[in-house]
């Protein structure tokens, strides 16, 4: 089941930096936005398995920093099996690594194990690691077929964490 995420204050906690490389999940924070908004999870025939939701927080957020002078940049692939940040191979891990050593700090928007994976990548570069989200249950969700090709999640329940 995933986890349903609220939002932290990032801007003090970037604050004094200079450029950010923002590192999303997929799967977790993306089911929290469609379920906040009421908007499809995944939408297979427009967004593929973007979650409009989560795209539009995400570039909010970006446009944010940005407006407070920072430089950012998200660290992204399409490929499927990227999909869910916890779980990344060595080798995206290394991508991250060396992407982030050309940053002040690398904001994590996932699971706790998400941001220590972030952490253990990006040690080596001296990246701050800020945590992007907090977790505040595990959702219990039913997936909702829509026509033609879209899925939704009705959540049953939010067991605290």
């Amino acid at each position: 089941m995933p986890i349903y995420f609220k939002d932290t204050d990032v801007l003090s906690q970037v604050r004094g930096l200079k450029s950010v490389l923002i590192v999303p999940c997929r799967f977790c924070p993306a089911a929290t936005l469609a379920v906040r908004e009421g908007k499809p999870y995944i939408e297979l025939l427009r967004k593929f398995l973007r979650t409009e939701a989560y795209e539009d927080y995400v570039q909010a957020l970006k446009d944010r920093l940005e407006g407070e002078g920072i430089r950012t940049v998200v660290f992204d692939s399409r490929l499927l099996h990227q999909f869910v940040a916890c779980m990344w191979t060595t080798k995206r891990r290394n991508q991250l690594a060396k992407r982030a050593a050309q940053f002040e700090g690398a904001l994590a928007l996932g699971c706790k194990a998400m941001v220590q994976m972030v952490r253990d990548a990006v040690d080596p570069t001296g990246c701050q690691v800020i945590e992007g989200m907090e977790a505040e249950g595990i959702m219990n969700v039913v997936p909702v077929l829509d026509f033609p090709a879209n899925i939704s999640l009705d959540v049953q329940g939010v067991v605290n964490s």
